[in-house]
């Protein structure tokens, strides 16, 4: 055990953590040198494609430190310098919608390499990851990635780390993943400063599922971390929380392609095959134990995922609901963080009512449900979830607006409030003000980091940020800013809900919760984007908006018609008046049984009304 290091990277987006994890995986030549490609740990098609990591990868490399580098190595390791050390290392996303990713990643570590671009200095996401790693008593070390780019800022960036982590100058290690410059400085570090994991071989079994993957051959496939005990092929186990008992069939470390091993012992990371076939039954967090030798209690400090962004997700054929189904719980094996319950709509049928930590977390799970399993869905407009309290004091629960009360029974709604950190350059502060008090926000305090750097702080409703909040953040600050938030309480707020309607019937899937200051303008740009987006028909489609009774804002599609009278050369006016007579008929009674479809485009642009 003295011999093993667990060790996880976090850092901002674009830091470069998967390169920094490409050089470790090349210098220790767990990777050959045919199977190296860039990102080499992101074996998702769409991670490629977006130059981001979504999954943390569990990886295992053994490295033998050169002659030069034990004698570097402090006396207490000196014992253990010969033999070749065992390092586990779990690269994270920094993506704010995956950190859910990172707890869990950093709940099976010792240690983290806290990474920070030497171009761009610390920013929102590598406070809030090195927060969460330092609240599980994690080692940081810190290393400063592309020190080779022409605009690295190295003794700048330097002093931002001082004075975040509280650590000598002496111990940041400047590296960069393109040159490969320091990388056998990083492994050094690892082997010195992360501690080997503590625990008991020879107690009863404990092992912590942090990750899960289906596999349609061997079934559901777990990851997890030996706490305590030791874990042999074709044992019987079970899992603690949901008591089920299993044979562990095959046991292995993670290395690119999985290891089959005979046994594992504690402090080591692995996987277990043991021919599980249902989703439910595999729970991340849960605690891995013996059936004859079971553990007193579960491994605790694993936090429940708290879903940000709701949204319904209905399939286009109403057959392949049961096929949705299958398909979210596979990619919900994956992906602990999604949730979802069904629910059912009017105007689209059955479907399911997700739970997304954001906005790119959401079109994530919907491009993996199109690649990775062919399912063609329908998406409805984002929302959060409110608290409603009716006048015999009930309070609900509310993810839609389908699920409101009537507006008389209402007494009051809460909304989800959050305290946003934004960290930007002086001269981004102004329009940020502006932006975010435009989203009703409330300036708590702004607090200057170093040099022109300002860390602002603000309390903004969720249901404001859900939609576009991101996307104006980086275009007006040029990309420059960073943000990252949590949860902050519910609060009181005078809410409507908006209803679309065509003809005079309610759309349901475009129903919103809006406030009531917004609520006539949102209204009326979303006719006017029905208006462009809904194909004509042959009859006249009136959109509505509506709050209650009161109707807010109108606009009409014009028929598409046939020129009745083309034939007519003159004649009497009687002749053109009874075909005119005749159409108007026709159109009457086609619109009491024609009906509006309304196309995938227009439940998105109410995501882009800007």
């Amino acid at each position: 055990m003295n011999n093993i290091r667990n060790f996880c990277i976090i850092a901002h987006i674009d830091h470069g953590k998967s390169t920094i994890a490409d050089r470790l995986l090349e210098f220790t030549a767990t990777v050959d040198k045919r199977q190296m490609e860039n990102q080499v740990l992101d074996d998702m098609e769409l991670e490629k494609e977006r130059g981001i990591t979504i999954k943390s990868h569990a990886i295992q490399m053994v490295y033998q430190p050169s002659v030069a580098s034990r004698q570097l190595l402090s006396e207490s390791l000196k014992q253990d310098a010969d033999g070749p050390f065992i390092l586990n290392l779990i690269d994270t996303p920094g993506h704010v919608d995956f950190s859910y990713e990172v707890s869990r990643s950093i709940a099976a570590c010792e240690g983290a390499l806290l990474i920070v671009d030497a171009s761009q200095g610390v920013q929102a996401q590598t406070i809030s990851n090195l927060y969460m790693a330092l609240e599980h008593d994690l080692e940081i070390i810190p290393v400063m990635n592309k020190c080779d780019m022409e605009s690295a800022m190295p003794d700048m960036v330097e002093d931002e780390i001082v004075e975040l982590l509280g650590c000598k100058r002496e111990e940041i290690i400047r590296a960069s993943g393109k040159t490969g410059m320091g990388v056998e400085e990083i492994l050094n570090a690892i082997v010195e400063r992360v501690p080997a994991p503590q625990g008991d071989p020879k107690a009863p079994l404990q092992a912590l599922i942090f990750d899960s993957v289906f596999n349609s051959f061997r079934g559901i496939i777990a990851y997890f971390k030996i706490v305590n005990g030791t874990m042999r092929k074709g044992d019987l186990v079970k899992f603690f929380n949901t008591g089920k008992e299993y044979d562990a069939d095959e046991i292995g470390i993670l290395k690119l392609d999985m290891q089959p091993m005979n046994e594992l012992s504690a402090g080591n990371v692995g996987y277990i095959i043991s021919g599980i076939k249902t989703s439910t039954e595999v729970k991340v967090g849960d605690t891995i134990t013996h059936v004859e030798r079971p553990c007193d209690k579960a491994i605790d400090g694993f936090e429940e995922v708290k879903p940000m962004v709701f949204a319904g997700v209905y399939p286009i054929e109403a057959e392949d609901y049961e096929n949705l189904r299958a398909s979210l719980e596979k990619l919900q094996l994956n992906d602990a963080s999604l949730t979802f319950t069904p629910e059912s709509s009017v105007a689209l049928g059955f479907g399911f009512r997700c739970g997304f930590l954001g906005l790119l977390h959401m079109e994530i799970v919907q491009e993996r449900l199109d690649r990775e399993f062919d399912m063609d869905v329908i998406t409805t407009v984002p929302n959060v979830s409110y608290r409603v309290f009716t006048k015999d004091g009930v309070m609900h629960e509310v993810h839609n607006p389908a699920g409101m009360p009537d507006p008389t029974l209402i007494d009051h709604v809460e909304e989800p409030y959050i305290r946003a950190s934004i960290i930007t350059t002086t001269n981004f502060i102004g329009p940020i003000m502006t932006l975010c008090l435009d989203k009703r926000g409330e300036l708590i305090k702004q607090e200057y980091i170093s040099g022109n750097r300002v860390e602002i702080y603000f309390d903004l409703p969720l249901g404001e940020i859900v939609i576009d909040f991101y996307d104006k953040l980086k275009s007006i600050s040029k990309g420059y800013a960073s943000f990252d938030y949590h949860p902050n309480g519910f609060r009181q707020s005078d809410l409507v809900k908006l209803d679309i309607l065509l003809n005079g019937e309610q759309v349901d899937a475009l129903s919103t919760l809006t406030h009531r200051a917004n609520a006539v303008d949102f209204g009326r740009r979303m006719c006017e984007k029905l208006k462009e987006l809904l194909p004509r028909q042959q009859f006249d489609i009136a959109i509505q908006a509506a709050i209650g009774a009161k109707i807010i804002a109108r606009e009409t599609v014009k028929q598409v018609r046939k020129d009745v009278l083309a034939k007519c050369y003159g004649g009497d006016v009687s002749r053109k008046r009874k075909l005119l007579e005749k159409q108007k008929r026709g159109k009457k009674r086609m619109k009491q049984i024609g009906n509006v479809e309304v196309p995938q485009k227009a439940f998105l642009a109410v995501l882009k009304l800007d």
